[in-house]
């Protein structure tokens, strides 16, 4: 049953307004004013016999001009009303008192007092007085609905700034209490990839129900875990997992939520927090994006200075942090993608204890996340988990995901009963090479140079040792800009990776270009993203890794301060003989791979000339195809 809507005064006072409203518009007179005229002129009507009907008031007579007789002169007088009635009352004696107030003092000559009321009568006009009595509608306009409507007021005001108001709550924090038993909980079940990180927010789910078997020995409970990754690796869900095997109120929000316009707000919603967290002690209290309010306040004092609200609201939460037991049971729980431009006073022990990784997952734990995003999928028997982690090397859990998703979407799109393994293929595919636009119209010039460009780099990623495996070569446009893409990924996960695997990595970016040029004897805008990442590689190499002949073994970037805006290079101060030094090695790794991609290209032409052709064909190459046209690789790398 529906339930009935609670009569509100609003209602009533908005109803009243409305149909006062409609009275004055439409039965308060006449929809056009009263037309004025001079004593003269009046007296000249009077005689004419065209008026019908006057009405005498203190200050003014008002009549009605007869229709049957007007001249043409006298249209506009139709327009002569009975005005409007005064809201405050009258007392009228005579008539002949009336006219002799009005006229005699304010001195209108040529009037005779024995004049106007005999012409009246003779004309047989009918004369009127009035007197306006104080009754019910007047009543009702002058001190009922004033009262009411100030009443009204009065109450809205009271409404917006009484208990619950937004006005007075703004201080309030605006945390979500998260049910200790919901519907649909997340759990530990939910959560894969991540197994190290689970273990650790497990025991803290055992302090809060057993804090006696960890106390027992003289131990504290945590105050604070960090939980710190890559974005889409799983640490809000981690979170969301503690909250559903935890029997305790669990409070999240984000960091931005403690940001206000307002000064002091922040502090305050930090306050209101932790007093409403102890009242409900044992909880667990979640912020995600900590470094919305966490970050260091020195980059404020170096840039600026002067009041920071969000310095002050990251001032009360330190304060607070200390001033609570642990033993209470009250968790923090943070979470952030940028742990280097958090505070140092925040991390340090006494806050947040524990640094908890969540970081992106191996090709065991893609496949147990795999597993959980396709547990109510439709798949076919030929879908394979294990090869699907193997293609997704450095995916993070949300992007497993987005994958499985597409794939489904792919199948539907396609028609098929079920997810085939083909469709879980192009889904990883459309996530890392963007959509394939098959409509887009090349010409076959452009489409030849794209299809020697891709064979370049393919050609020269399979013969390059340390170059990640060639797994599919396509001419079919993707994403934005990108006419064709060569698909490279790793066997297994690499952690490390030596400087014959990054010159390779460069060699094989310009393959496009180097095959361009044998074939064409020219070079085209096709290669600008390659080298962009060719220019960051190199660069990395010298100024991160040290990989440099004229400077081994130096760090040549500041990562301890990130700069003004979180720009890595911003306070970096390096001189001039060092930057040119960086750009020489640079300039020499680049020329050097250039040379390699392009003389490996000249003793293969002939695997270019037959790999092209069957782009143009095919449009699409697998890695079994790519085997079979290119054969074995042993003499080639033997010669590298």
């Amino acid at each position: 049953m529906k339930k009935r809507e609670k009569f509100s005064i609003y209602y009533f006072v908005g109803m009243l307004v409305f149909f006062m409203i409609l009275d004055n518009l439409f039965f308060a007179g006449g929809r056009t004013g009263p037309q004025k005229f001079s004593y003269d002129t009046f007296i000249q009507k009077v005689d004419s016999g065209l008026v019908q009907r006057v009405v005498i008031y203190p200050d003014k007579i008002i009549g009605e001009l007869k229709h049957e007789n007007m001249s043409a002169n006298d249209t506009a007088g139709t327009a002569l009303q009975k005005g409007p009635i005064a809201p405050w009352r009258l007392r009228i004696k005579s008539i002949e008192e009336q006219i002799k107030r009005q006229f005699t003092v304010n001195r209108i000559p040529n009037f005779n007092d024995d004049q106007l009321i005999p012409k009246l009568l003779l004309h047989h006009v009918k004369l009127e007085g009035t007197v306006e009595s104080q009754g019910l509608r007047n009543f009702i306009l002058n001190w009922v609905l004033p009262f009411i409507f100030f009443f009204a007021l009065w109450g809205l005001i009271f409404n917006k700034m009484g208990p619950g108001s937004p006005m007075l709550n703004i201080g309030k924090n605006k945390a979500k209490i998260i049910a200790e038993k919901p519907d649909n909980p997340v759990t530990f079940k939910d959560v894969a990839g991540v197994d190290e990180a689970v273990e650790e927010v497990k025991e803290l789910v055992q302090f809060l129900k057993d804090p006696s078997k960890y106390t027992k020995l003289g131990g504290k409970l945590p105050k604070g875990v960090l939980l710190v990754g890559p974005p889409g690796t799983g640490k809000t869900l981690l979170a969301k997992a503690v909250a559903g095997e935890a029997d305790v109120p669990f409070f999240s929000l984000s960091g931005s939520d403690f940001v206000e316009m307002f000064v002091g707000v922040g502090a305050a919603r930090v306050r209101d927090l932790f007093r409403e967290a102890k009242a409900k002690a044992p909880c667990i209290i979640f912020i995600d994006e900590m470094d919305a309010i966490g970050k260091s306040r020195a980059q404020n004092a170096a840039y600026g200075g002067g009041y920071d609200e969000r310095d002050n609201t990251l001032n009360q939460l330190l304060v607070e942090m200390d001033g609570f037991d642990a033993g209470i049971g009250v968790i923090i729980m943070g979470a952030t993608n940028r742990p280097e431009v958090l505070d140092p006073a925040l991390l340090r022990p006494g806050r947040f204890d524990r640094q908890v990784l969540v970081d992106r997952p191996d090709m065991k734990g893609r496949e147990a996340i795999f597993k959980v995003h396709t547990r109510n999928l439709k798949m076919a028997e030929d879908v394979d988990l294990k090869r699907l982690a193997a293609q997704t090397p450095g995916f993070a859990g949300a992007e497993i995901a987005n994958v499985c998703n597409e794939a489904a979407i792919l199948a539907v799109r396609n028609k098929h009963d079920k997810i085939l393994m083909a469709d879980f293929e192009a889904a990883i595919e459309r996530v890392i090479a963007g959509l394939e636009k098959k409509n887009k119209i090349i010409n076959k010039k452009e489409k030849k140079i794209v299809a020697y460009h891709e064979s370049g780099h393919a050609i020269v990623g399979y013969f390059t040792p340390g170059a990640d495996e060639v797994q599919k070569v396509s001419i079919v446009p993707r994403g934005i800009g990108a006419l064709g893409y060569t698909l490279q990924m790793p066997l297994e996960d690499r952690y490390l990776m030596s400087k014959t695997e990054l010159l390779g990595k460069i060699k094989g970016l310009l393959g496009g270009r180097a095959a361009e040029e044998i074939i064409f004897g020219e070079v085209s805008t096709g290669a600008s993203n390659d080298l962009e990442k060719v220019a960051q590689l190199a660069r990395n190499m010298i100024t991160v890794y040290g990989m440099s002949d004229q400077l081994p073994n130096i760090s040549l970037v500041n990562r301890s301060n990130p700069g003004f805006l979180g720009n890595p290079a911003g306070l970096e101060r390096r001189s001039e003989y060092l930057e040119k030094l960086i750009d020489e090695e640079v300039k020499k790794i680049v020329d050097d791979c250039y040379h390699e991609a392009k003389k490996l290209l000249t003793g293969k032409k002939e695997y270019l000339e037959k790999m092209a052709s069957i782009l143009l064909e095919k449009e699409v190459i697998s890695h079994d195809e790519i085997v079979k046209i290119l054969g074995g690789k042993d003499s080639t790398e033997s010669e590298s």
